[in-house]
């Protein structure tokens, strides 16, 4: 007996049945393995592309999708307005979903929140982090599930679950320093005020074309480039391509380091 719908189909009423959407294989089991070690949770099924999420979700019906937005075939924002469409018809049943992404850019979120997102975790995160907004969601579901009327807090749970939690600040990562630090908000700040020459239009700059600008390497200036997204002072949009994942790009938004 080998189909995992077939166990699902058994588990328990109080199960979370939940599909894990990603088109990395290993990601997708490591989901698996920190989802699967909370009670009350099972895991029903992986879908690597957005078309295979909403075939499983027809056919599996689950309760909670954990969904990437970067999918192969369309983004995991389509994948979410597909379940949210009104003509969707009877196989698509309601179902919640987690984004876990590494896409951070404010117009991701807000869309990811429009479309109903119980909760937004950005890669990379601590698996404690899952942990914790899976439990989060497990005390929602028992708050609404109960059949009778939901108090205030009840209430205040269910919509505070529905909005992106906010990153602590961090402080500075080993291996990055002050000076350099400010050199990378300066070059930011230039070419955000279009004085950069790196050809992003003056309003944002790649890893590639911010070492060039400061002297250090791609992968230095990726690490300060994310540092700065991390605490809230860099805006990260994405430039879609004709092939490969897109070109993530960082425009400064806060005040000084």
């Amino acid at each position: 007996m080998n189909a995992p719908e077939a166990t699902a189909d058994r588990a328990p009423a109080a199960q979370v049945r939940t599909l894990i959407v990603d088109d990395d294989f290993m990601v997708a089991r490591v989901h698996r393995g920190l989802v699967e070690r909370v009670p009350g949770f099972t895991v029903v099924g992986e879908a690597r592309t957005g078309a295979e999420a909403l075939e499983m979700v027809a056919r599996l019906r689950p309760d909670l999708v954990l969904l990437d937005i970067y999918l192969p075939d369309m983004n995991g924002i389509e994948v979410l307005r597909a379940l949210r469409a009104p003509d969707g018809g009877e196989d698509l049943p309601e179902v919640d979903a987690l984004v876990i992404t590494a896409a951070r850019d404010s117009g991701t979120v807000r869309q990811a929140l429009r479309g109903g997102a119980v909760q937004y975790l950005i890669k990379p995160f601590e698996p404690a982090l899952l942990t914790e907004r899976l439990r989060d969601y497990a005390r929602l579901r028992r708050d609404l599930d109960g059949g009778g009327s939901a108090d205030q807090d009840a209430v205040d749970r269910a919509f505070g679950a529905a909005r992106p939690a906010a990153r602590p600040a961090k402080a500075m990562p080993k291996g990055l320093t002050s000076p350099t630090a400010e050199l990378v908000e300066r070059a930011l700040r230039e070419h955000a005020g279009g004085g950069g020459g790196g050809g992003g239009g003056g309003e944002d700059l790649s890893a590639t074309e911010c070492a060039a600008a400061t002297g250090i390497s791609r992968v230095s200036a990726r690490r300060y480039l994310e540092y700065f997204a991390d605490s809230g002072r860099v805006e990260v949009r994405l430039r879609y391509g004709t092939a490969g994942r897109p070109e993530r790009r960082y425009r400064w938004s806060g005040p000084p380091a």
